[in-house]
């Protein structure tokens, strides 16, 4: 049974590895990165062994509990660990509770994370190599430690089985992981900080995490070191008992997932309303803008690209406050709308298979094009207006405003039209509709990256005469030149704007079937 679990893991990422080249590259490349990274890491592990005792156990220590308290947390924002053997997928197959725990468990431990958590914990050995002894229980404690990342991470994945069955629980935890992950500069910047201001601090954390189930698998080792027995052994009794703790609650949780899945309960939605469709023209434009709009409003995949909204101006106002001018927030509206501009480069990829409709029914390439651009300017060009008058009220930088205007206006409106051209070509794969936002395949990163660094080149070609205008304006303090970088924003903006439209409904009309195609081989439909 184990065997068979740890083939059907290895057949199916070797299936889809063969249906994209680029797939394949992706992870080849992230295998190479991840190599990287573990080679540094053990290099540094390796440098540690000639340094004072308590400078290996503060950093072995903290970054043993950074590691598996990673491990546990990142299940409560993604679908599992590995989602070709989560608990959702093995619900009707009548497997025993042990092997099942066990095949799990391997899955986990021969898996890419996996192995280079186990590869870089048993490095852990070359630090304690002076100490024969330590040395020995490194090897014991290192995979202790790992088996508490696997199983940890697969106790808090099938505890989570309720919660992330309900669709906004998913959709939310998803959104809600990135902000900090935006705000990370500042975030080292202020850690940075308090750590030089204490420079004891961190021996103290380590100190008092070695006696709790993040540190002590890897504290054990730094005690026999010294010859405090008593503390390693204590240490070794909480590493086997969390062991043991997480083992019991995940087969528990596991075997309630099994037997009584929890469903998905439907949205009731109130007879008669029809929401923006009963606002909008009853034109096809008009409803396919309605439809745009609704994912606006519903769709976490939409409103994940407005989450930078609010936290652009907070990033160029930390920075501009570090150099003493607030001129670096001037930027807040031109960054806004470049982003913003290009948010739906790959629209149809968000409909699915949904979008057979739109075929079915025979909608013309103008009227889609259309409809999901007034969409997009609907919620993007009030944004970037507001915050571009916004930013400059905080800098008082007034005489800025038309050539600001200009960076922004041009780039936002040519957008509109690049994308209306872009998301009738470009079809990638993204998350289906109620996953984690942020999900992804093996490869689609890079292949998401890769078009949408070339939409982004081809936007910079389109808005350069007012780029040039706007930034010489900036510098050289003429309004003149500010006026004239507005002036040709919006009429060269609104040309490629049209342009862009109809040769995108043109395009459209000619490839509706392919891209209906494209998207159900996606699917696997």
């Amino acid at each position: 049974m184990v065997a068979t679990l740890l083939r059907l893991r290895f057949l199916v990422l070797a299936n889809t590895l063969k249906r994209s080249k680029w797939q394949l590259v992706a992870v080849i490349i992230g295998a190479i990165y991840g190599l990287g990274i573990l080679f540094f890491a053990i290099v540094g592990l390796i440098a540690l062994s000639f340094g004072p005792v308590s400078l290996a156990t503060t950093i072995v220590t903290l970054a043993g509990s950074a590691l598996i308290a990673g491990w546990i947390l990142i299940p409560l924002f993604a679908t599992g660990i590995e989602q070709t053997l989560e608990p959702a997928r093995l619900v009707q197959f009548p497997l025993p509770m042990s092997k099942l725990l066990v095949g799990l468990t391997v899955a986990g431990v021969l898996g890419v994370p996996g192995a280079i958590t186990t590869i870089a914990a048993l490095g852990t050995v070359a630090t304690w190599i002076r100490y024969p002894f330590a040395a020995v229980a490194t090897v014991v404690c290192s995979l202790l430690g790992v088996l508490i990342c696997v199983i940890g991470s697969r106790m808090v994945a099938a505890l989570s089985v309720s919660l992330s069955s309900n669709r906004r629980f998913r959709e939310l935890s998803g959104i809600l992981i990135f902000i900090p992950l935006i705000l990370l500069g500042p975030i080292i910047v202020g850690v940075s900080r308090g750590i030089s201001s204490s420079a004891d601090a961190l021996p103290a954390v380590a100190q008092s995490l070695s006696w709790t189930p993040l540190g002590a698998p890897w504290s054990v080792p730094a005690d026999l070191a010294v010859g405090d027995y008593g503390a390693a052994g204590l240490k070794f009794a909480i590493t086997l008992i969390t062991l043991v703790l997480l083992a019991f609650v995940w087969r528990r949780s596991l075997a309630t997932a099994l037997v009584s899945p929890p469903a998905n309960a439907g949205r009731k939605v109130a007879r008669g309303k029809v929401g923006l469709f009963g606002v909008l023209p009853a034109t096809p434009a008009g409803a396919v803008a309605a439809r745009a709009l609704t994912y606006w409003r519903r769709d976490p995949r939409y409103a994940r690209q407005l989450i930078v909204v609010p936290l652009i101006p907070v990033l160029l106002y930390f920075y501009s406050s570090r150099m003493d001018s607030l001129a670096l927030l001037n930027l807040t509206g031109p960054l806004i709308a470049f982003v913003l501009s290009l948010a739906t480069y790959a629209d149809i990829s968000y409909d699915g298979t949904a979008f057979a409709t739109h075929v079915a029914v025979g909608v013309r390439g103008r009227d889609d094009r259309l409809g999901r651009a007034i969409a997009l300017a609907v919620i993007a060009l009030p944004i970037v207006v507001v915050l571009t008058i916004a930013s400059v009220a905080v800098s008082q930088s007034w005489a800025l405003l038309p050539a600001l205007f200009g960076l922004a206006l041009g780039p936002m409106l040519s957008g509109i039209g690049l994308t209306a051209v872009t998301s009738a070509r470009i079809i990638i794969p993204v998350p289906a509709a109620g996953d984690n936002p942020f999900k992804s395949r093996p490869g689609a990163g890079f292949t998401t990256a890769l078009s949408g660094f070339a939409t982004w080149g081809i936007l910079l070609l389109l808005a350069l005469p007012e780029i040039v205008l706007g930034v010489l304006a900036i510098i050289l303090g003429s309004a003149l030149l500010g006026w004239l970088a507005l002036l040709v924003s919006v009429v060269l903006g609104a040309t490629f704007a049209v342009v862009g439209i109809r040769r995108g409904g043109a395009l459209y009309d000619r490839s509706a079937p392919e891209l209906l195609a494209r998207l159900r081989m996606l699917r696997g439909a």
